[in-house]
């Protein structure tokens, strides 16, 4: 029987965490991060009390913006019956992305398509929680008509049409059960960036990086871009350290222009770096097609910082990237990021997504394990991206062994946070951030 709930409140916190203390996140562009979350609570007045939890991802003083940007959606959503909304995710996403005053900041890039995505996840783990399933699973058993609905085709037909879509997610289909079988008994390949920080010494790279193999990952990566001398120093470390059979990516974090990023990538490759992630701008698509051209073999991975699915389309028919790098909170939320694995199944390019902060493994995990299932149906050259920071602090964490992504089975999104790291990690007036005033 329909319920006549609704929901009541789109609560938003400023929660960050001081990991600049430890360098712990440190990368060319980012040298001394606080990884930090704006967070978003969708309350109801239902009588189960399920809420959803999602979050949208910064390094400090964004969640200033981010956090007001998301606060903005709250007349969009506050008053919506559950049962609607989460019936038709589809059409939820659409009515944020399309507004036709919100679209004036955009269109959809930007704080205000993150504070989108932000509540769309949100809105999928409170469906997902009415479901009793955790998000891979329950876009894993959807029909490929349940999932096509999903998605906003605009300015992608081009390239993927619904029906090629359909197809994609058809031919899948026949091996869904025995590929859930699988992931439950072995779960998804990782790769570890824990070693790799920039701010890093070369002890602790190399102690990390020896501890990354002992533990079964078979790549790590290392983040460049400062300092060619110290890069190359590094990478040899790391090459020593973990010998000729472990995959080595770096990271430039968008630092260079395109003739520095090629001569700076033909200087480390005597070490055998198996891809270089954002070697330049992410709205440069000529420019990431021209360094992968010059790199060769050198894989070209980017992604997390691309604003939408138009952009991946573009980075796609252009042949500029071998790895597309998706972020489950870049973009405008689970939605869209099904059309982005569908355009990656089309074009046949492995996607590893981008995991390097607060959440965002828990949260994109449930991505790359709903595209092994229903969409690519391989895991071939795929690898999921871990670290190692602030897990605790999640009511459902990650959990890796031998290397791999174990399968959450808690319903949701993973998403939702200890009540306690709420009160103590909130900005700026948590017990942690008041003792350092």
């Amino acid at each position: 029987m329909p319920s006549s709930a609704r929901i009541t409140a789109l609560d938003v916190l400023d929660i960050r965490f001081p990991t600049s203390e430890d360098l712990d996140g440190s990368d060319a562009m980012n040298p001394e991060p606080d990884y930090s979350a704006a967070y978003v609570v969708l309350r109801t007045d239902a009588d189960d009390q399920l809420e959803g939890h999602a979050l949208a991802f910064t390094t400090g003083r964004g969640n200033d913006v981010q956090a007001a940007a998301i606060a903005a959606l709250a007349p969009y959503v506050v008053g919506l019956p559950v049962d609607a909304l989460v019936a038709d995710l589809g059409a939820f996403s659409r009515t944020l992305v399309h507004d036709p005053q919100l679209r004036w900041l955009g269109p959809e890039k930007g704080a205000i398509h993150m504070a989108t995505g932000a509540v769309v996840n949100a809105a999928w783990d409170l469906a997902a929680k009415r479901a009793g399933k955790p998000v891979w699973r329950l876009l894993g058993e959807m029909t490929p008509e349940e999932l096509v609905a999903q998605v906003d085709f605009r300015w992608l037909s081009d390239a993927l049409t619904p029906e090629e879509a359909l197809e994609i997610l058809r031919r899948a289909e026949p091996g869904r059960r025995e590929r859930v079988t699988r992931l439950l008994e072995k779960g998804y390949p990782a790769y570890t960036t824990t070693p790799g920080w920039l701010g890093y010494s070369d002890e602790k790279l190399a102690r990390l990086s020896r501890e990354a193999v002992a533990e079964g990952f078979t790549q790590i990566k290392l983040k460049v871009g400062a300092s060619l001398e110290d890069d190359v120093r590094r990478l040899r470390t790391a090459r020593e350290t973990v010998g000729p059979h472990i995959r080595i990516a770096v990271d430039a974090n968008q630092r260079w222009d395109i003739q520095p990023a090629i001569e700076w990538m033909r200087a480390l490759a005597p070490y055998a770096p198996y891809w270089i992630e954002e070697p330049t701008s992410p709205d440069d698509i000529l420019g990431h097609a021209a360094v992968r051209e010059a790199v060769h073999p050198i894989k070209v991975a980017t992604g997390e910082h691309i604003a939408n699915r138009v952009v991946f389309k573009q980075l796609l028919q252009a042949g500029a990237v071998d790895i597309v790098q998706l972020d489950s909170a870049r973009v405008g939320g689970v939605n869209e990021n099904i059309a982005i694995l569908l355009l990656a199944a089309k074009f046949a390019v492995p996607v590893c997504p981008h995991a390097g902060g607060v959440g965002l493994c828990e949260m994109v995990q449930h991505l790359s394990m709903f595209d092994y299932v229903a969409v690519s149906g391989t895991v071939e050259d795929r690898v999921l991206e871990y670290v190692d920071h602030l897990h605790e602090h999640f009511v459902d964490p990650v959990r890796i062994a031998d290397g791999h992504y174990l399968v959450p089975t808690v319903p949701g999104l993973s998403a939702e946070m200890h009540t306690e790291s709420l009160k103590e990690y909130v900005y700026p007036d948590g017990p942690v951030w008041t003792a350092r005033v």
